[in-house]
């Protein structure tokens, strides 16, 4: 789940750009705060992106100071103060990186060691949070069910991810957890689940691991499934951003909606066309 959700940094105000450098680094210190120092090595762009919206969704205000981190520690840098959405964030941005690198070794890739890292940090999230993590961990084993019935339906395959982010959306916004938000948040899931499989696809298909595009098109060099399918791929997630924006525009905002809107309505479809071409990923900076 992790790594996709992006900005468009082009068309988006310097204003913005702070509030989501702040933001980063504010959840990283949160991951600092709910499950130790060490899983701060998960920090992940996706989780920031969560925080931004849940924050704004939530009507939660976020203060910004200067402080120092390790990283900076002799030159202090804006950071969101964290509170305590920000810490239960931190917690399932943890959560969820043990269960991606739990995938990893079930893949047969190499992540035990890496694993290890976030172990204590899991522990301490179930012990502090353990709503959220039992709900990560129940569709965590739907989405491992739905993989080994190797399902060539791209709809049903990303169901539990899909499923799992509108459980999320449910947990945090409770009673302001309105159909639009919600399924704003089923559609985000469903998305980050099928680019990441696309993403995936010649890998897994050399690996013979699973992966919905493979069997539902066949075992193809990127290009040729681009020729011979990318029409119906690219119907697929213009279905999905047709959706997100219809939900967007019904979602109820406290604070400004400038960082939320870019991310959705531009950075989601850019990434999107970054994996149909097979393009490698552009790095994020959120350096100051």
């Amino acid at each position: 789940m992790f790594g996709y959700v992006k900005y468009d940094l082009p068309n988006l105000f310097v204003k913005d750009v702070m509030l989501y450098k702040a933001l980063y680094c504010g959840l990283c210190k949160g991951i600092g705060r709910s499950c130790g120092q060490v899983a701060r090595a998960g920090l992940s762009y996706d989780i920031a992106f969560l925080s931004a919206l849940l924050h704004n969704m939530m009507g939660v205000d976020i203060t910004v100071e200067q402080q120092n981190c390790f990283e900076h520690a002799i030159k202090k840098r804006p950071i969101q103060k964290t509170d305590p959405l920000t810490e239960e964030l931190g917690a399932l941005n943890t959560v969820l990186c043990y269960y991606k690198l739990t995938d990893d070794v079930s893949d047969g890739e190499h992540g035990k060691g890496k694993r290890l890292l976030f172990s204590s940090g899991f522990k301490r999230a179930g012990k502090r949070y353990p709503e959220l993590v039992g709900l990560v961990e129940r569709y965590m084993r739907e989405q491992g069910e739905a993989e080994r019935l190797k399902t060539s339906s791209l709809d049903m395959a990303a169901e539990p991810t899909a499923n799992m982010m509108k459980a999320l959306a449910e947990h945090f916004l409770a009673d302001m957890g309105t159909p639009d938000a919600l399924g704003l948040f089923y559609e985000l899931g469903k998305w980050i689940y099928l680019v990441d499989a696309l993403d995936d696809y010649e890998k897994d298909a050399k690996k013979g691991a699973y992966n919905p595009f493979v069997l539902a098109y066949g075992a193809l060099p990127r290009e040729e499934l681009m020729q011979a399918h990318g029409g119906d791929i690219a119907f697929l997630f213009d279905t999905m951003f047709y959706s997100m924006r219809e939900h967007l525009a019904h979602v109820t905002f406290h604070f400004n909606r400038d960082l939320t809107d870019n991310v959705i309505l531009r950075g989601i479809p850019i990434e999107t066309q970054r994996v149909m071409k097979g393009e490698p990923p552009a790095r994020m900076n959120v350096k100051i």
